[in-house]
């Protein structure tokens, strides 16, 4: 009974913002992090904090990453994995400067 409760909590009816009350819908948006508006009985569209969708789109992201990660790990061949200092050298990036980098970080 309380996932019932949640979700009717959650739907907000589309006449309150004909009926001047955004305001009010807002806040409870900002303090429960999301409304579903219902226009005719039927979910129309969903109204987020800022933090809420924030929060959703770095999960987005992290999903992606973690996918784009997998992917490259099923091809991983460490044969040809070339060592960090090799891409130092190749850069032209010596200890000395990596070192300096190492300080600037810390400051």
């Amino acid at each position: 009974m309380v996932d019932v409760t949640g979700a009717l909590r959650s739907t907000v009816p589309i006449s309150l913002f004909n009926r001047g009350l955004a305001g009010k819908v807002f806040e409870e948006v900002r303090q429960q992090g999301a409304k579903v508006v219902m226009k005719n009985n039927t979910p129309e569209c969903v109204l987020l904090s800022p933090e809420e969708y924030l929060r959703l789109i770095d999960e987005v992201n992290d999903a992606k990453l973690a996918t784009i990660a997998a992917e490259r790990m099923q091809h991983f061949d460490p044969a040809k994995a070339v060592p960090a200092e090799e891409v130092y050298r190749q850069s032209g990036l010596s200890e000395a400067d990596l070192a300096a980098l190492d300080e600037v970080e810390l400051e």
